[in-house]
């Protein structure tokens, strides 16, 4: 806009023209995001499984490269069609504004003159039959005198409000239009590349400012309109109902938002977490911490197992949340969840955050679940779900956490959350879900059994590693005492941890008559041998699961090593147990050997 703005001047705003501009933007986004996407899952498979060479790693890079830049290309120019959507929206917005107080000024038989200022008729008095005056108003006049020149106290015409007040609106609207076009105007001057062909950190660190500023602006136009507070099956809803563009408009400016909002299909979040992990790096990059540089380095494993060509037996790699509160955020499934019969999803205990451990372990051992489980019903998917702040030790408040319910009971909300979405998104009439606990995860997956109506669509739980789920029964968790399983090994001091009572009784009793006293203080504490930190046992005939059979595994005292504990999905250490995972996650429980309790 030029010059100063007009009430007339904002009706004449031809809102159509910055549709169109909008639209023109947007296909750009969407072929960018197109060649993209034929980059990486057709011309770099190929050229990977038919030529080996170093030119053929030279022209790889280069690829490679070339479908970053179409990445960024797809979120800046997603941006400028958000900011001219969001920009005629305003613009509709304060031109109705003007319109109904044209319609209502006419009506009273008001007339609006070009600079805004208001004219209205005398009427006819209500004192001594004399009429009263009409007059002018501007924005801003104020209420009418109520006094005459003479003293004497006099009646307000009352045309003289209604004026006023349409008047107000007008100018309202006429200044609220200006402030978003210069707004706008600011905000599409930023958006532009670097005069590069490279897509560093630090050019992801501006995009990330870019959405930013968008996101802002646009608020009343997308954010308010996202469902926040609705139930997975209402997002999804909504989400079908939107049309294509405004899809493309919410994945453009709200990939964080839509990655990780439960109810929204599997393949709709990935596309929007890889754009968010990218933004993420970027944001990551800028930060000089060590807590980010270890976040910064997981992420980046992560974007490269996405980015990895997939091998003959391999599971497709999704990315189903991704964030950097507390202690980071990552959900990744390893096969497609909607589309799968079977789905596992496993949650981590002690000490997992976004780290490069979490990408070589956690991550490691729910592909080679999905593998295993994939080899026995090829409609499988295994899911690792990170989506809370496990406890952190030696940190001095996080151990004092671990020993309590408290980030367990927020997991286990969070995890129903995701599992809800899961089942609603799910493309199977029946799909067969396991929900797998380890070590403090198993205290999260017990908390997600007691909250509400318990986890969504669970048939069957797999506890490995556990040092109690906050029940004493495997009949209290919902899926019944059958549908139950637990993995412990001889040599896993984790399922051994004494119970609350019990570890005073020791205390008491070796300050009282040394290591006998104290072991007999902890016999009488806990008389059955069954009770753990958590509660009972869960590998225990107290607790009354299925238990299968464990490798025994390293001994800390013997072999110093807590290998025992983390051992449970390894295939090779551990067969046993890997395999007894797999048949229950393909729903082929069985067929699981099932061992004595301990």
């Amino acid at each position: 806009m030029k010059g100063t703005l007009t009430w007339s001047a904002l009706l004449a705003l031809p809102c159509g023209e910055l549709d169109g501009a909008a639209d023109g933007w947007g296909r750009l986004s969407n072929r960018a995001d197109a060649a993209r996407d034929r980059i990486e899952r057709q011309v770099l498979t190929g050229l990977r499984e038919t030529q080996e060479g170093e030119a053929v790693d030279a022209a790889l890079d280069r690829l490679g490269r070339l479908a970053r830049n179409f990445q960024y290309v797809h979120t800046e120019t997603g941006l400028v069609r958000t900011a001219l959507n969001s920009l005629a929206h305003e613009v509709r917005t304060h031109q109705k504004s003007v319109r109904e107080a044209l319609e209502e000024a006419e009506g009273l038989h008001f007339t609006v003159d070009a600079n805004g200022s208001v004219s209205y008729p005398a009427r006819e008095g209500l004192i001594a039959d004399k009429p009263l005056p009409g007059g002018k108003t501007m924005a801003g006049g104020g209420f009418p005198d109520l006094m005459a020149p003479s003293g004497t106290l006099t009646a307000p015409n009352p045309h003289a409000a209604a004026a006023q007040d349409i008047a107000d609106r007008i100018a309202r609207a006429v200044t609220l239009a200006a402030d978003a076009d210069l707004r706008y105007a600011n905000i599409l001057r930023e958006l532009k590349a670097e005069d590069s062909l490279d897509v560093p950190d630090s050019t992801w660190t501006d995009a990330a400012a870019d959405m930013a500023s968008v996101r802002d602006a646009a608020r009343a136009y997308l954010n308010d309109h996202i469902p926040y507070q609705a139930s997975a099956a209402e997002r999804k809803e909504w989400w079908a109902g939107l049309s294509p563009e405004l899809r493309d408009e919410y994945l453009a400016t709200y990939p964080d938002i839509i990655g990780n909002l439960d109810g929204i299909p599997a393949l709709v979040r990935d596309a929007a977490n890889r754009d968010s992990l990218q933004l993420l790096i970027g944001k990551l990059a800028g930060l000089d911490s060590g807590e980010a540089a270890e976040k910064l380095e997981a992420l980046r494993l992560i974007d490269q197992q996405l980015q990895a060509p997939l091998k003959p037996g391999d599971p497709p790699m999704y990315l189903l949340g991704i964030g950097d509160e507390g202690n980071g955020r990552a959900i990744v499934a390893y096969g497609n969840p909607d589309a799968s019969k079977n789905v596992a999803a496993y949650v981590p205990g002690l000490n997992t955050s976004v780290d490069v451990e979490f990408v070589n372990n956690d991550l490691k051992r729910v592909r080679d679940t999905a593998i295993a489980v994939r080899n026995i019903d090829k409609s499988s998917s295994a899911i690792a779900w990170l989506g809370y702040d496990a406890p952190q030790a030696p940190n001095m408040f996080d151990s004092l956490d671990v020993a309590g319910t408290k980030r367990a009971d927020r997991g286990g909300l969070a995890f129903n959350g995701f599992m809800e979405g899961m089942s609603v998104t799910s493309e199977n009439d029946d799909p067969h879900i396991t929900a797998i606990g380890h070590s403090y995860g198993s205290l999260t997956v017990g908390s997600a059994t007691q909250q509400g109506e318990g986890i969504p669509g669970v048939d069957d739980i797999v506890l490995v590693g556990s040092p109690g789920v906050g029940v004493n029964r495997a009949e209290n968790l919902g899926v019944g005492a059958e549908h139950v399983f637990v993995g412990a090994a001889k040599n896993d001091v984790v399922t051994k941890s004494p119970s609350k009572v019990q570890a005073v009784a020791n205390v008491v009793g070796f300050v009282m008559g040394g290591p006998e006293f104290s072991r007999a203080a902890g016999g009488i504490a806990d008389p059955g041998g069954d009770d753990v930190w958590f509660g009972k046992d869960p590998a225990s005939a107290a607790f009354g699961a299925r238990r299968f059979p464990v490798s025994d595994g390293p001994s800390l005292v013997r072999d110093w090593s807590f290998g025992a504990h983390s051992q449970y999905f390894n295939a090779e250490l551990d067969p046993a147990s890997a395999g007894s995972i797999a048949l229950i996650s393909a729903g082929q429980s069985k067929r699981v050997k099932i061992e004595e309790f301990r």
